[in-house]
């Protein structure tokens, strides 16, 4: 008996700019309550890739799906289901938090009521609540990328794809974000893109990893390492391409 459908699937998805291909034939699911890391050397098609499964971008070929919606065709649809945090999140610097986050519930449609109880759930998630009224241009990189973070969660998506959350962050802002992704994964499916391999033993229970637009490893990070360590095995299949 087969088990419940992927929240996240990427199948034959790729991407052509002119004859440079950044994505080729990409295929791969995230199974429902995963930490899945998307792991590869800078360039090597992540962040084309998850544009792609959250509608930011069309596909040359193939198809996205979240929860069983396919993103070419639902965009809306998928949306409602699904938080995206960009690597560079889309923030106002001259609002605050409270500001920024209550433009975004508004535009998500939510009503006066259930917009108050996200606020205050995504603060405390996100532990915000110290700068909720300070301009964002004023926060530290950390804040800034706890602020994006509850803007993607703040209408209670099922799936949260989150690209290169730690990147630009000290130690403690790290130790902190992969917190609260750890508190996250309990009652959501998370994909993340990554190229440090310490996100990876931190956070994850899959892996996905491409080199060059391609994909070259699918499983856990137990068959990652492969008797080997994940930075000799990560050399391997990606040929030594620098992260």
């Amino acid at each position: 008996m087969s088990g419940p459908p992927p929240l996240i699937e990427a199948i034959g998805l790729c991407k052509y700019y002119g004859a440079f291909a950044a994505v080729q034939d990409v295929t791969f699911a995230v199974p429902r309550g995963s930490v899945t890391a998307f792991l590869g050397p800078n360039g090597a098609g992540k962040s084309t890739t998850m544009k792609m499964l959250t509608g930011f971008l069309a596909p040359s070929a193939g198809t996205a799906r979240i929860a069983g919606i396919d993103v070419d065709l639902d965009r809306v649809a998928a949306a409602k289901v699904l938080g995206y945090l960009p690597e560079n999140g889309p923030l106002y610097p001259e609002m605050t938090p409270a500001q920024q986050l209550t433009y975004a519930a508004r535009a998500h449609g939510l009503s006066p009521a259930r917009r108050r109880d996200a606020l205050e759930r995504v603060a405390a998630a996100c532990r915000i609540e110290e700068v909720w009224h300070k301009p964002i241009r004023k926060l530290s990189k950390g804040f800034r990328q706890r602020v994006g973070l509850a803007q993607a969660m703040l209408h209670d998506p099922q799936v949260l794809i989150l690209d290169e959350p730690t990147a630009g962050l000290d130690p403690n802002q790290i130790q902190l974000v992969r917190e609260m992704i750890r508190t996250l994964a309990k009652d959501k499916t998370i994909l993340l893109s990554t190229h440090i391999l310490q996100e990876v033993e931190a956070v994850a229970d899959r892996v996905v990893l491409i080199s060059e637009g391609r994909l070259v490893f699918d499983g856990t990070p137990r068959e990652l390492a492969a008797g080997s360590t994940l930075e000799a095995r990560f050399r391997e299949l990606t040929k030594g391409v620098a992260a």
